[in-house]
């Protein structure tokens, strides 16, 4: 394990190693950050959002948190998103969970873990709306994994939901909200087909009613 005054070396390393390859980088990167993508991902540190999909440094806008959860009621996840949609105006937002996730393993147990249990409620109620699924499922393993894929969907469609995205569509901004997984075995990107693009994929009840100028 190294120790932390080694983060640093490795950091002076990094970016001499960049300087040299691209001796305009840094200067470039500083002046302003125009990424078409913004990823909502899991807080787990073997998922690092840029480099598994070969983008470099300010080309994807990253939110991240235990079990890529979107919660109308978490205003960091939903200000990152407003942010990206009406600031950077990104063209795609990505809800890339992973398989074996631990916040959805711990959410379907029932031990107590603390304060985030009260995060991973969200994951529970998923877990027991899609109950059925599961009984097929022999393995706990299965039975995670089959969870992350369904807990990815769900926030595809929260994401959807939201008055940022729904104004975006208004607007007729081009925006594209999908869902994906990631597998830490092999480093592959799974891709959901839960694309949205546009409000007319977004079922009635969640609908902002269309502006009149």
């Amino acid at each position: 394990m190294p120790d932390i005054s080694d983060l640093l070396k490795n950091n002076e390393k990094w970016a001499e190693g960049v300087r040299k390859d691209n001796p305009e980088f840094f200067e470039t990167l500083a002046l302003q950050q125009t990424p078409d993508y913004l990823w909502i991902g899991c807080s787990d540190s073997r998922v690092p959002a840029n480099q598994i999909v070969g983008l470099e440094p300010g080309e994807i806008f990253v939110h991240r948190n235990v079990a890529n959860l979107v919660v109308h009621t978490d205003f960091n996840c939903l200000s990152v998103l407003q942010y990206a949609v009406e600031v950077l105006k990104v063209k795609h937002v990505i809800v890339c969970g992973h398989y074996g996730c631990g916040g959805v393993a711990a959410a379907m147990q029932n031990a107590e873990h603390g304060l985030i249990d009260n995060w991973l409620r969200n994951i529970k109620d998923l877990f027991e709306t899609h109950e059925m699924l599961f009984r097929g499922i022999k393995s706990d393993t299965g039975k995670v994994d089959a969870l992350c894929m369904v807990n990815v969907i769900a926030q595809v469609s929260n994401v959807s939901h939201t008055t940022i995205v729904q104004n975006a569509w208004d607007r007729g901004q081009e925006l594209s909200v999908h869902g994906w997984i990631y597998g830490i075995k092999d480093g592959l990107i799974n891709d959901l087909d839960t694309t949205l693009t546009g409000a007319n994929q977004v079922p009635a009840i969640y609908r902002m009613a269309e502006k009149v100028s």
